[in-house]
């Protein structure tokens, strides 16, 4: 127990790693030499010196040790390894801890030659006391010895050389140039070592039954007075042979390749084992795994069914996708006799991953109704992944921070390894998107991108989490209405699904731009809405019309903002006074507005006429029309009784070619006889009235209306107008204040200039002391103003008719 525990393991020193103590920190490895001194591995010195880091089965860690590695201590069989660890929680390794770790093995009988493939390095060592160099026995080649033996010779006295034999040349190297290209070499008493990276120059790929080998040939020699010693160092390791079919993993070793095999004969296996993380499994347990081994003449197979006991499954992350592949450490131990070698060792080191393959994820929405809460689990995840942040409304943010905007994290691991994560957010957080369904539904969607991280490997990827919850929690808006002497209102009472819902009367959207333009009311605070129409407009609904009075209705639908479907729909119906239509003028005049009927679609208010079809109205909309005439015309009757003299007409429609109406409104002016008044009279002298000239202050307009009717003026939005030569524009310029019906608006000059400053030139004249410009083409045109519901004082009002025309006089153009 402890932070390391180290196991022997043939040739080989493994200590593994307690996750508990080195879990999340950063690690540093150093080998301590018998000097004492400590040298930090690296990747090129752990693979020259016969050292191995690897990270596997999530968080383990292990480092593994060749008996004949740099800094190893040999005592006869035994072989002793010391090495010190940092950690720290910071990748400059500041504030570390350090542990020391011993551990010595015991390996032997050693064979005459050992072959190791480790999973960063091929090492081969061979005993001093080698078989004598058989002649030809590389077939269909020179002899290797003979051609390298004086490229050694005529090296220094007393120094190792390496020949490495390559199907070009042969290339020697003095022991301190191998060192530096990254060759480790070594000698004991009775064995040379030789241990070459994968990365070697002088690897060769070589192929035997279709499966790919890293190999190096070569020879080592040993000046020694007058002596040259000579071992044969060849190495080769498989570099692939292994396949997937049905679920299953093959391996394939083939047995007694080139360069191994060069000058020997009488082949004769020994022994062939395999195991699983250095451990060799007895035939019982390989089949209770349900692994399968076979030895057969050329090759050595092994089965593995994909999942099985020894293995494991990892995290892998393909183009952004998550998935898993299965990894298992295979070995193989294969010892076989040759008349060259006598006894030969091979270890073959062999970690197998299995290809990608995508897993998807569950998500499962446990969200809590009576709580408020939105509850999600996310997995099965596997050990190595980690959650490291989450995007939420386009922003990211980390774990820790996430509780900032209403996230709760934690993890739920299970018996087998295994864990899932658990995001919780109130309904009420922001970024949970409300909709209104139907009733008293609205639908809660969590939209989250949670990312994460792969341990050891740091890759990423992202879970896009999308989960609905109905919730009966929808807060309709609702609606109050009442009416006023000349108005219907409307006020709405927002709920908490109404947000981006719309006002619509009909198909028309109530905007403020659009309210403004008909004189209507809209005014909203955010919690209520309210509407006023006035009672003759455009908007408004008349369903029938009595004596007792006018019923007019509106109706108003809230809309999706979205989608514009109807959602929500108000109706407000009053019953107005017929002294709204009707005012009977103390002069004779009579003004009456009557207004088209739901149950007459087909209406056309323009053709309204009264008893004497000549007389029309003076003012039309689509749904009312207004009359104004004096009692004396248009087919009035008139009855008297003792007191009161009584005026009659009919307000009538007729179906073109048909003289039976069908619309008549029937309207009754009243004139008191004979009616006493009291007024109370002093005597006063008071000058004559006189006119005197003087300054005051006047509110005036000057627009310009769409049409000759005068209903429409162009609003501020639809500046500047376009308009071609000769096209109509129609003026109004009207006293706004002081509203005073004994004054009168009279226009004295008028001109236009081609540009806002009304001092610019040139300017031409369009009214010239009140009259039009005799110089002009289209002379101006005066309109008649007349009374109307939007006209109080028709002599406040002057209108006027103009061309659209250009600067000319003649056929010159007018310039400043």
């Amino acid at each position: 127990t402890g932070p390391m525990i180290s196991e022997c393991l043939g040739n080989l020193l493994r200590i593994t790693l307690s996750a508990e103590y080195f879990e999340d920190k950063y690690l540093s490895f150093s080998v301590i030499d018998q000097s004492g001194i400590a040298w930090e591995l690296d990747e090129a010195m752990a693979s020259q010196c016969g050292y191995t880091v690897t990270y596997r089965n999530w968080h383990n860690i292990e480092f593994r040790a060749s008996a004949l590695s740099c800094h190893s201590r040999l005592e006869k069989d035994m072989f002793t390894v010391t090495i010190q660890l940092k950690a720290s929680h910071t990748p400059d390794m500041k504030n570390t801890a350090t542990h020391l770790k011993s551990a010595s093995c015991r390996y032997g009988p050693w064979s005459p030659r050992e072959l190791v493939c480790e999973s960063n390095y091929m090492e081969v060592s061979v005993r001093r006391e080698v078989p004598q160099t058989v002649k030809d026995f590389i077939q269909n080649e020179p002899e290797d010895w003979t051609l390298a033996f004086p490229e050694a010779k005529a090296g220094e006295a007393s120094v190792w050389q390496i020949v490495f034999h390559q199907p070009e040349e042969k290339k020697a190297l003095l022991v301190s140039d191998a060192w530096s290209a990254g060759y480790g070499l070594n000698a004991t008493d009775t064995r040379v070592l030789l241990r070459i990276p994968y990365t070697a120059v002088q690897i060769q790929l070589v192929e035997a039954q279709g499966i790919t080998f890293s190999a190096v040939r070569s020879s080592t020699f040993y000046k020694q007075r007058w002596m040259i010693l000579m071992v044969d160092t060849a190495v080769a390791c498989p570099v692939d042979g292994v396949g997937y079919t049905n679920k299953t993993i093959i391996w394939t070793v083939p047995k007694y390749i080139q360069p191994l095999s060069a000058g020997a004969t009488g082949f004769k296996d020994v022994l062939v084992e395999a195991g699983v993380d250095l451990h060799k499994l007895s035939a019982e347990e390989m089949a209770s795994r349900k692994y399968v081994l076979s030895n057969d003449l050329n090759a050595i197979t092994m089965k593995i069914p994909i999942g099985a006991e020894g293995g494991y499954y990892k995290t892998s992350v393909s183009s952004g996708q998550h998935g898993t592949k299965y990894a298992i450490n295979l070995f193989l131990e294969h010892q076989w006799e040759d008349n060259k070698w006598g006894l030969t060792k091979h270890t073959i080191i062999k970690e197998i991953e299995t290809p990608f393959e995508q897993v998807e994820l569950a998500i499962t929405n446990n969200s809590n109704l009576s709580a408020r809460l939105m509850n999600v689990t996310v997995g099965r995840f596997l050990p190595d992944v980690e959650l490291v942040n989450l995007t939420i409304d386009g922003a990211t943010v980390a774990v820790p921070e996430a509780v900032q905007h209403g996230y709760l994290t934690h993890e739920i691991r299970y018996a087998n390894g295994s864990k899932a994560y658990v995001i919780k957010v109130p309904f009420d957080a922001p970024s949970i998107k409300k909709e209104y369904m139907r009733a008293d539904m609205r639908a809660h969607t969590l939209n989250v991108t949670l990312a994460f991280i792969t341990h050891p490997t740091s890759e990423t990827f992202t879970v896009p989490v999308i989960t609905v919850s109905a919730v009966k929690d929808a807060v309709l808006p609702s609606a109050r209405g009442f009416c006023d002497g000349r108005n219907l209102r409307l006020v709405i009472t927002r709920g908490n699904v109404d947000q981006n819902w719309l006002p619509f009367i009909s198909d028309w959207h109530l905007t403020p731009e659009a309210a403004q333009k008909y004189n209507y009311s809209l005014r909203d605070n955010g919690t209520h809405l309210a509407i006023s129409v006035p009672f003759l407009s455009s908007h408004v609904n008349y369903e029938d019309f009595h004596t007792s009075g006018i019923k007019a209705s509106l109706h108003l639908t809230l809309k999706d903002g979205i989608t514009l479907a109807n959602r929500r729909d108000f109706s407000i119906s009053c019953r107005f006074s017929p002294s709204e239509l009707i005012q009977c003028l103390p002069n004779g005049t009579v003004v009456i507005t009557t207004v088209k009927l739901v149950g007459i679609a087909d209406l056309d208010t323009s053709l309204l006429v009264l008893r004497d079809r000549q007389c029309k109205p003076s003012l039309v909309t689509e749904k009312t029309a207004t009359f104004k005439f004096n009692v004396n015309t248009c087919g009035t009757s008139r009855k008297f009784n003792s007191t009161t003299m009584i005026y009659e007409n009919d307000v009538l429609y007729f179906r073109p070619g048909n003289d039976t109406p069908v619309y008549q409104l029937k309207f009754v002016c009243s004139y008191a006889i004979k009616q006493t008044v009291d007024v109370r009279y002093e005597s006063k002298k008071n000058p004559p009235p006189s006119i005197k000239p003087g300054f005051g202050s006047l509110a005036l307009s000057l627009k310009l209306f769409k049409e000759k009717s005068y209903s429409d003026p162009y609003q501020e939005s639809e500046y500047p107008v376009v308009k071609y030569l000769r096209e109509s524009l129609y003026f109004e310029v009207e006293l706004l204040q002081p509203e005073d019906a004994r004054l009168e608006l009279n226009l004295d000059d008028c001109w236009a200039t081609n540009s806002r400053s009304q001092d610019s030139l040139p300017q031409w004249p369009i009214l010239t002391n009140g009259c039009e410009n005799s110089e002009d083409s289209y002379r101006t045109v005066f309109h008649e103003v007349n009374y109307s519901i939007r006209v109080k004082f028709p002599q406040h009002l002057k209108r006027f008719e103009v061309r659209m025309f250009t600067f000319v006089q003649g056929t010159t153009l007018l310039k400043e």
